[in-house]
């Protein structure tokens, strides 16, 4: 696939990249594209290496290797050599139903298991894909596709993130009549509400769901079903129900002081900038939220990475990020090796522009808080913070992190933004339909299915899987709409 030599005579390059001092400035998307001839190089370096673990999806050393969706990665990057742009977009839209997502969002798990990427760079297939989708949006390739015969089946969807909107998109084009459910004011979910607008511009979610609505999938918003309607009446009315309503249950951080006023949850935050933003058209920016504060954000994952970012753009004066787990390697541990997910340093957008706006990294290793404390109006105003350190527990042979007594400091903070993961579902939603779910909260299961303990009821995505990446959500809609249409109709064809 791609030029045999290709690898050899062709460095990687990437799209351009806005400097931090720039795109701190607005909430715009700041990773560009390359030109066409440039990209079909990238498509190029491709290996033809028979062994194409990118697209393999397979779990290893309890990591995913590849892509869960099973992209053809060899040969869409072998179209885009060719700048066969057309073709590479059909191949790519039989694995995936939303490319302009993940192009933008995915840690690309297909690039980690790259072949290339063993002894050089890896092919930048995520790239590549982002080329392809958003070449055919250009050039007209992607359709509504409106079922030409409708089966009178319907089926709900509660949740429209990207596992409910991925079931949706398949059971239409099926030709059932689907009804996505959405609590808040507009449809996406964790696209529209948990990733900041320069990572995904929400203009992006909106292109998707006009063509969904034009191919005939309804959207209810503002309607937080187990609340407004519940499970029970839903299920009545339609023939089937997915539930994919994401691990929205925030882990809180459980100390003294936590009453404080100015802690928040991470996803809170974001959502209340995006909202505010959305509202306005992109005409009244919240600074009043962080700016000229010195702000704390608790956990080093994706989440905390987006409040680091978001924080900066709102003026605030510092930014201290807290990460309980040691720091990763640079390089690749002797324990680690390809094609496992590499457990490697990750500096992500938002530390970079907290290094280029104060002068270093966000990031404290090894470290929480131990307490808040608080003004006399309540407000929040300083943290303890205490050390780890890592101690295996006699019981379960696990790892644990425990404070190092003796290592306490106490930090000026202002605003604090808890982006500690996520503890599974909310349970009113699972309550409301009878659903049985497991001691992480996420809604029950056999192993590889995805029909709950009751019969009619389905469940996909973060509420089944467990807090994961946009992804395996996409795969996981893909999958519940497959087991839904054959409990329909008695095979499937998806």
């Amino acid at each position: 696939m791609g030029k045999p030599t290709g690898f050899l005579e062709y460095e990687r390059k990437d799209g351009p990249v806005t400097a931090p001092a720039e795109r701190i400035k607005d909430f715009h998307e700041f990773h560009g594209q390359l030109s066409e001839e440039e990209q079909r190089l990238q498509g190029a370096r491709c290996m033809e290496c028979g062994v194409p673990f990118c697209q393999a999806g397979v779990m290893i050393a309890g990591m995913a290797s590849g892509c869960p969706l099973h992209n053809l990665v060899p040969e869409i990057n072998d179209l885009v050599y060719h700048g066969n742009w057309e073709q590479a977009y059909v191949r790519l839209t039989k694995t995936h139903c939303f490319p302009e997502f993940t192009s933008r969002v995915c840690p690309a798990l297909c690039e980690a298991a790259c072949t290339c990427g063993l002894h050089d760079r890896p092919v930048s297939t995520k790239e590549n894909e982002r080329a392809v989708i958003e070449y055919a949006f250009a050039h007209g390739l992607v359709k509504a596709e409106t079922p030409r015969v409708r089966t009178g089946k319907t089926v709900a969807v509660v949740g429209s993130g990207p596992a409910g909107l991925a079931a949706a998109w398949q059971l239409n084009r099926r030709g059932h009549q689907v009804t996505v459910y959405e609590r808040s004011d507009r449809p996406g979910g964790l696209l529209r509400y948990g990733i900041p607008n320069m990572k995904l511009e929400k203009s992006v979610i909106d292109r998707r769901i006009r063509l969904m609505e034009e191919a005939g999938i309804r959207f209810a918003c503002n309607v937080d079903v187990g609340r407004d309607v519940t499970g029970r009446e839903l299920a009545r009315q339609y023939d089937r129900v997915i539930l994919a309503c994401g691990a929205s249950n925030p882990r809180d951080i459980k100390v003294p002081g936590r009453e404080a006023k100015g802690i928040y949850f991470a996803v809170n935050f974001l959502k209340t900038v995006t909202k505010t933003l959305l509202d306005s058209d992109f005409q009244t920016v919240p600074y009043e939220l962080a700016r000229g504060k010195q702000v704390l954000v608790i956990g080093g994952g994706d989440t905390g990475n987006d409040c680091v970012g978001t924080a900066i753009r709102l003026g605030a004066a510092s930014v201290t990020q807290l990460e309980m787990m040691p720091k990763s390697p640079e390089q690749r541990a002797a324990s680690n090796p390809w094609p496992e997910w590499p457990r490697v340093l990750k500096t992500d957008y938002g530390q970079e522009e907290a290094i280029d706006r104060f002068g270093r990294d966000p990031r404290i290793y090894q470290t929480t808080v131990k307490e808040f404390k608080k003004k006399k109006d309540g407000t929040v105003c300083a943290a303890t913070l205490v050390s780890l350190a890592p101690k295996v527990d006699t019981k379960t042979k696990r790892v644990q992190m425990v404070p190092v007594e003796g290592t306490e400091k106490e930090i000026p903070v202002d605003l604090v933004l808890i982006a500690a993961g996520f503890l599974g579902s909310e349970l009113y939603v699972a309550d409301s339909f009878g659903v049985k779910y497991d001691g992480r909260t996420n809604v029950e299961t056999e192993p590889g299915q995805y029909q709950t303990s009751e019969e009619r009821i389905f469940t996909a995505g973060d509420m089944h899987r467990g807090q994961s990446l946009v992804v395996w959500a996409i795969a996981e809609g893909r999958e519940a709409a497959r087991a839904v249409d054959e409990s329909l109709m008695g095979y499937s064809n998806l």
